[in-house]
């Protein structure tokens, strides 16, 4: 099947799965006489369990790990349970993080519960303070990329 198809089938896009081949997680698939690339069943199989992956949040160190694994099925999967832990301990404290968010931003909306003009903004002026600035995690990575994730996650 050419790109395009296996795209299609894996609800993916051609960009994606070039990527994951330039990095090593796809294999390299072989070219028809007219230079396209032609890919199989176990192509397709391998960018779904990268996707499902990809769509837990893990990185694309996590994911060689796991392709490493599922490519040796004779080996213990220790090391698989204790990568999985720890991508929940890392999930766990992002909530955190996302939740102190929430909270400075719940508190920086009460400072103008209503329409004004915006010299009187309590919001802006709140920005403007460097209270903000000093709170520890007060911002989480990735939280405002969701369209460049979800490109990548694809």
């Amino acid at each position: 099947m050419k790109i395009s198809e296996l795209a299609r089938l894996a609800g993916s896009n051609a960009e994606t799965i070039r990527y994951y081949e330039r990095e090593g997680l796809l294999p390299k698939a072989s070219r028809s006489e007219s230079n396209y690339r032609i890919y199989t069943a176990a192509h397709l199989e391998r960018l779904i369990f990268i996707k499902h992956c990809r769509n837990l949040d893990m990185t694309l160190g996590e994911i060689r790990t796991l392709l490493r694994f599922k490519a040796s099925p004779e080996e213990n999967c220790g090391e698989v349970n204790r990568l999985l832990d720890e991508h929940i301990e890392h999930v766990v404290r992002r909530i955190g993080e996302l939740q102190e968010l929430e909270r400075q931003l719940r508190d920086l909306r009460e400072c103008c519960p209503d329409g004004r003009q915006a010299a009187a903004c309590g919001i802006l002026e709140g920005l403007s303070q460097p209270s903000l600035e000093k709170t520890p995690g007060n911002h989480v990575p990735g939280v405002h990329a969701s369209f460049a994730n979800n490109i990548n996650k694809s």
